[in-house]
This record gives structure tokens, sequence and C-alpha cells, in this order.
């Protein structure tokens, strides 16, 4: 059984929600339709010509792209020009495009902690909070007799998570009434007959994202035919999403060991480097891509060495005077995504039993090299 291109895009969506996207970032379908069954799908950190000609070479359907394809106004599209030629070859061959960005970057579990984990950083948390996911209490009133297994799909879709613990509720038992009305087939008692059934009032946190899944699992586990239930908005806050993640290395190293372990990890022929070679570092502050304009963030949050790439020349001079080192592995180190995010898709997708192939394009996209 092959996936609908939409199915694909909702695990896509399920690990980077569009709703944390940053403003005006261009994320989303750009290319063709979803409304189509999808034999391949291949991820790709760009969408250049000859990642689609390997597109084409593959049989792909899909391509999930983390830079956009459209990303400044289109002029013109002329097919005697290498912009052109992308969306003709894209078009002709029937091959859509998904971009997921910023959303990606921000995700927990997305590219930034997919960084963060292969320099093997420890203690990991967000650089740059943009927002907290709100927290919402559920109260629902259960006869006794189903208790467990209300109180375990609920658990199961969401509900009851505080940091590093499940399950988390608050039960206590009490009286129910209710009078079943004309046109009713209550599961307990008759119509017109006022019924006394001992309950089990269950709260349990959700986060407002899991909503609409926990009550879905609640109802299909609950037997009544009008379920009793309140939603109640919580001034706590939960997981916090954001650019950039800091932690620490699990042993102190020097800058110039730091660098090699970039190199390594990432598999580069060099990279820049701003500070002391040797001096000693050990907390660590990574961004994706451009991270210039988060610098002042990694000085704040005290980093001894920020991650990124395409630093300008004025920026390292700031941070050198400030203390803080860099390492600018090029924003193509972000190509980690590709392996990253096919691996994901295909574990969804063999998990809810599709045959859809889900493979990462193997064509290099840094522009840049060293000599």
């Amino acid at each position: 059984m092959l996936a609908h291109g939409q199915t694909v895009i909702q695990y896509v969506e399920r690990l980077a929600p569009k709703a944390l996207a940053m403003e005006g970032d261009k994320i989303g379908l750009h290319v063709g339709t979803l409304q189509k069954k999808v034999k391949k799908v291949m991820v790709a950190l760009d969408v250049l010509e000859s990642v689609v000609d390997e597109a084409i070479a593959e049989g792909v359907d899909l391509i999930v792209a983390h830079h956009a394809v459209i990303y400044r106004p289109l002029k013109h599209l002329r097919t005697d020009l290498a912009a052109g030629r992308v969306f003709e070859k894209l078009i002709k061959h029937d091959i859509a495009v998904y971009t997921a960005h910023t959303n990606l970057d921000v995700a927990v579990g997305g590219m930034n902690d997919w960084l963060a984990e292969a320099i093997g950083l420890v203690d990991v948390d967000v650089l740059d909070v943009l927002q907290r996911e709100a927290w919402k209490k559920l109260v629902v009133f259960v006869p006794a007799t189903h208790k467990d297994a209300v109180f375990q799909a609920m658990s199961e879709a969401g509900a009851g998570h505080v940091g590093n613990y499940s399950h988390c509720s608050f039960q206590v038992e009490g009286t129910g009434t209710f009078l079943p009305g004309a046109g009713t087939n209550p599961h307990i008692g008759s119509q017109g007959k006022l019924e006394t059934v001992e309950e089990v009032r269950i709260e349990m946190v959700i986060p407002a994202s899991k909503q609409t899944a926990v009550l879905k699992a609640m109802l299909a586990a609950h037997p009544y035919e009008e379920v009793a239930y309140d939603i109640i908005s919580l001034e706590q806050s939960g997981q916090a999403y954001g650019i950039g993640r800091i932690g620490y290395l699990p042993a102190p190293m020097t800058l110039r060991e730091m660098a090699e372990l970039v190199k390594e990890r990432f598999s580069l022929q060099g990279l820049r480097v701003v500070g002391d070679l040797d001096a000693t570092v050990k907390k660590v502050a990574v961004v994706g891509g451009d991270g210039s304009s988060f610098a002042s963030k990694a000085i704040f949050k005290g980093a001894d060495v920020f991650l990124t790439g395409d630093i300008g020349y004025h920026t390292a001079h700031d941070a050198q005077a400030d203390g803080l080192s860099i390492i600018d592995a090029g924003h193509n180190i972000e190509k980690i995504m590709k392996q990253k995010l096919a691996e994901y898709l295909l574990e969804q997708l063999k998990a809810n039993g599709y045959e859809t192939e889900v493979i990462a394009s193997a064509v290099h996209t840094d522009p840049f090299q060293f000599v």
C-alpha cells in the first residue's frame, strides 16, 4: 500500500508543525500536488537542478526539502535559464516539492537537536526561546468500571506528561447522577429513570497541540453516549520552542580539538575558527545555517564557543572582543537533516503499513570548497 502525499506530509508536520515556523518563512508545498499516491520520497537540503536530476533518475514523486525552492519572488519562468529548468523538470516529471525550514529548525528532535547530538552535547537547552506551548487540563468523569481504560487511552495519546514523568493524573471517587431523556441509548440505566453511578474524576494536563488527539482517544474509550468533561486553560507553560541549542561537551577540550571534532562529524574539508585555538571550551551554542544574528544570545547564555555558519567579518570581530569563540562550519552542515528526516519518515510509514520508499539525496550541494 502506497501512502498518499498528504499522509507523508502529516508525518513531517507531526515532527515539525507549521506553527513553529518563523514569521514570513516560505514553508509548505511549493510545486505540484500532494493529492496523489507516492511511490518514493526523497529528502534534500537544497532543490538544485542536480538534485532534481537525481530525483528523476530515482523515480521520485515527492521531494521534502529544508531550503525553499521558491524563496524570492519569481520575475519570470524561463526554461532557457537554470532556475526555470528546475521548475520545468519538476512539472514535466510530476515531482512535488514540500519545504520544512524554520519549523524543522525549532522542532524538538529536529535540525538543531540533530546538530547538538552529532557533536555529543549533553544537558541541552534551547538557545533563543521563541514560544512556549500552552498547557491545559482535561477533567473527565468515568464510571469506575472503565477508569483504567480511559486513563490509559488518554496517557497514550499524550496526556499526563510532566517533565520526564508520564501517566500523571489525579483521580478521586464520587457519585454521578443523570436522567436519560427521550431518544437516548444509555450505557447504564434506562430512559426516564434517575440513575446514580459510582464514578471517578480523572484530571490530566495536556499540551494544547495534543488536545484533539487526547479528546479523540478519551471519547473512544469512554462507555457513555454523552461524556461529561471540562477543558481548563492553565497559566503554566510547557515545552520551550526556539532557535538553536546550548549545552555542554562531555569533557572540556581545546578549541582546536573541537574544530577537528566538527570536521570529522560533518565530513568537512575545512572550516573557519575565531578565537584562541589552545583555549579550553566546554559550553557550546549551536545554530544550523546562518547564525550571525544569534551570536549575542550565545554570549548572553555563557557559551564558550558558537558553532554555526555564514558568520560575517564584523560579527566575528564583535564576538572575539566579547570573548566568544566561533566555529563557522558552513551552512551546509544542515545536510545532516537528509538522513535523519529520511529515517524518521521511513519509520513512520513502515509502522503504519505503507510501502512508500524514502531516500536521502546523495548530491553534494555545498557551493564552497577549500583549496
